[in-house]
């Protein structure tokens, strides 16, 4: 199913008013400090929360990947750089998400959504600068950014005012998901889109993983839900990187 620039816009914008109502009636959300508090604390070779810190290195792995791909087989420019600020900001995730489980706390995870919020930030620019156009790509891609870094910062900052709220962040993380969604239904320009839908799948699942940490830990406790969600995310972003590989010209 496809629809045209103006049915996909007004439902962009749609998205954006219910987003921001919502913003503005519920009452600010603190980080509940029991999302801290993961079901795997096990130190090996001297390393705390040792699986949920080394399966980052799933991130770096497709970060790599992706970024041969885009030197590889993305040509023109506009493309290119939503994807290369995409696999750059995967990469700034692995180390931050690595530095956070370290020593899991809300300075730490700090460093784990900044590059986060980039990142979802250039996939919607991606799709945009593909599907709708270059110019609105390049556009999308600063404000994006800007606006995906400015939850986080503000996370922070609402707390220092007393009245923390990460409410913003979820915003921009769940906006973005369904924005790629939506961008979807657009001609594509490319073959092989349907590698997105199953990376969205496959992002979907890490929540679902991320939410039943401990259930999946009991499981035999060789892994944790939250060490589950660490590569299912890396699959689902690695779901691009295959989609790059295999597009071709519509």
């Amino acid at each position: 199913m496809t629809l045209s620039r103006r049915q996909v816009g007004g439902l962009l914008l749609s998205l954006v008013v219910v987003l921001t109502a919502l913003l503005l009636w519920l009452p600010p959300l603190a980080q509940p400090l029991e999302y801290h508090r993961f079901a795997d604390g096990r130190v090996w070779l001297g390393v705390p929360n040792f699986l949920n810190v080394i399966s980052n290195a799933a991130f770096l792995l497709v970060a790599a990947l992706g970024l041969r791909t885009v030197a590889v087989t993305v040509g023109a420019g506009a493309e290119r750089l939503p994807y290369g600020v995409l696999f750059i900001a995967l990469a700034a995730t692995g180390i931050g998400s690595a530095y956070y489980h370290l020593a899991p706390d809300n300075d730490s995870l700090f460093w784990d959504r900044l590059p986060m919020s980039v990142a979802f930030a250039a996939l919607v620019a991606a799709l945009v600068t593909e599907r709708w156009s270059s110019r609105a790509g390049r556009w999308s891609l600063a404000v994006l950014v800007f606006a995906g870094i400015g939850t986080v910062l503000w996370w922070r900052y609402s707390a220092v005012l007393g009245r923390e709220n990460i409410l913003p962040y979820v915003a921009f993380q769940g906006g973005a998901l369904l924005a790629a969604l939506l961008l979807l239904l657009l001609p594509a320009r490319y073959s092989h889109g349907v590698y997105l839908l199953a990376g969205v799948f496959l992002y979907a699942l890490a929540l679902a993983a991320e939410l039943f940490d401990g259930v999946i830990f009991s499981w035999g406790q060789w892994l944790s839900g939250h060490t589950v969600k660490h590569v299912l995310a890396a699959l689902a972003v690695y779901q691009v990187v295959r989609m790059l590989r295999l597009r071709r010209r519509a």
